[in-house]
């Protein structure tokens, strides 16, 4: 899980990455990045009722990408406010292809530091 402080919580953070981010796509995935001043890199993830009706899904979805960021944090820029939409099922991937996708997003977004 991440800390709270690579969480992007406020709603107006959110609609203004949505707003006025960059946006790069990788299959099914969307990534929305806009810089910030605060020294830190945050992240916000949207999944849809399209996606799953079920909110159990839709968490456990949420999670295994907050996981994937967490563990690869050192790797990522600072300054960055990302939000991370899925865009349709991506439940049934297993955790190695999820991993793979995200990654190709973030070297095609330039997240990554060298």
């Amino acid at each position: 899980m991440l800390l709270k402080k690579y969480r992007l919580k406020k709603s107006g953070d959110i609609k203004g990455v949505l707003k006025f981010g960059r946006t790069d796509r990788e299959g099914f995935l969307i990534l929305k990045t806009r810089e910030n001043n605060l020294g830190v890199s945050r992240f916000a993830f949207l999944i849809s009722l399209k996606v799953s009706k079920k909110a159990t899904v839709r968490n456990r979805l949420k999670r295994k990408l907050s996981e994937f960021v967490r563990l690869n944090l050192p790797k990522i820029k600072n300054n960055i406010d990302a939000v991370l939409i899925v865009a349709s099922d991506f439940s049934k991937k297993d955790d190695k292809e999820t991993g793979e996708l995200i990654s190709k997003l973030f070297i095609r977004a330039k997240l990554y530091v060298g």
